[in-house]
């Protein structure tokens, strides 16, 4: 794993090891990079990630895939209605996201929103959201909500905005170039951690079962799927249920919001991003008392954009990750 070089206030080497094993090099990366969007690029059995800023690094991985490779972009946490200190105007940094994509070098077969769409839940929210989404350069734009898309009423509004064609509290499926791709709704029944019930479950359970075992599949939810750290709600209590009913697949995707950051993981057959915020940055797991929005210095906000490239081979565990920050 690569990175530019990281100015070190503190004292602390940037290569040591804290706690938890991670290097404060990696910290400060996981916690301070967001306002992005995640490409991915499926093609030739592969899935291939970065964070789209560059327009020259995005036209770069788009030249490295074959003309018939399947490209979508990620977007997430846009939380729309956010008034703070953190980010002052959300709306601005939304819309220098959607520049982004708009400014790929290609046009996205789709755009997936991750939830978290707006802040509030408003009716008025939710308008702006869609209108902004329809200035993207893509075919089709999909979304999945988060818990801030369902203060007060369960989800309602959202789903009269964008819960058109989907099951049940707005989940649903759809396949495109070979790639299965499977949207959930993991933040209705929010106790601690997420809550995919036994519903959605079963509908998950008859999705796949027709499916070959070569497939690769994609899952989109707001909250991770994994442990990535439930004392703060970030992992999905019953989602080993899902994960168990994909063991059966060669390559399984998982792609979240939620944690305003960028992390991967690897367990067996299915590989984890957490995507990073066009809103403001959270905290690293465990480094302050809670997931609460995180004020950088005056002027430095957009100086926390960054890239990652991912290249994920189907049948394989091994991940190669590049990160780099932008100046």
């Amino acid at each position: 794993m690569t990175d530019d070089a990281t100015l070190d206030l503190s004292g602390t080497p940037e290569d040591a090891p804290g706690p938890d094993g991670m290097t404060r090099r990696q910290l400060l990366r996981h916690a301070g990079w967001f306002g992005s969007a995640v490409v991915l690029t499926v093609t030739g059995g592969e899935v291939i990630s970065h964070v789209a800023h560059d327009k020259d690094s995005a036209a770069a991985a788009a030249t490295a895939a074959d003309a018939g490779a399947l490209r979508f972009v990620q977007i997430s946490d846009s939380h729309i209605g956010f008034t703070g200190p953190a980010n002052t105007d959300v709306t601005a940094s939304f819309t220098d996201a959607i520049g982004q994509v708009n400014a790929l070098g290609f046009r996205p077969q789709f755009v997936m929103h991750t939830g978290d769409l707006t802040h509030t839940s408003t009716p008025a929210q939710f308008d702006q959201v869609k209108q902004m989404l329809g200035g993207i350069r893509t075919d089709r734009t999909f979304t999945v909500p988060g818990e801030h898309d369902s203060v007060g009423d369960s989800g309602r509004a959202y789903r009269q905005t964008f819960g058109a064609a989907t099951s049940g509290d707005g989940w649903y499926s759809f396949d495109t170039h070979g790639v299965h791709f499977i949207a959930l709704v993991n933040t209705l029944s929010l106790e601690k951690l997420g809550h995919l019930g036994p519903d959605q479950i079963e509908f998950v359970r008859k999705d796949v079962a027709g499916l070959r075992s070569d497939t690769p599949i994609v899952v989109f939810s707001h909250i991770p799927l994994f442990a990535m750290y439930p004392e703060w709600g970030w992992s999905t209590d019953d989602s080993l249920q899902v994960l168990n009913l994909l063991q059966r697949f060669g390559s399984v995707t998982c792609l979240n919001g939620h944690v305003h950051q960028l992390f991967s993981k690897t367990e067996g057959n299915v590989t984890f991003h957490s995507a990073t915020t066009t809103a403001y940055p959270l905290p690293a797991p465990g480094r302050a008392p809670a997931p609460t929005p995180q004020v950088l210095p005056a002027g430095h906000l957009k100086e926390a954009l960054g890239i990652r490239t991912v290249t994920y081979k189907t049948g394989t565990s091994a991940l190669a990750v590049t990160d780099q920050r932008l100046a």
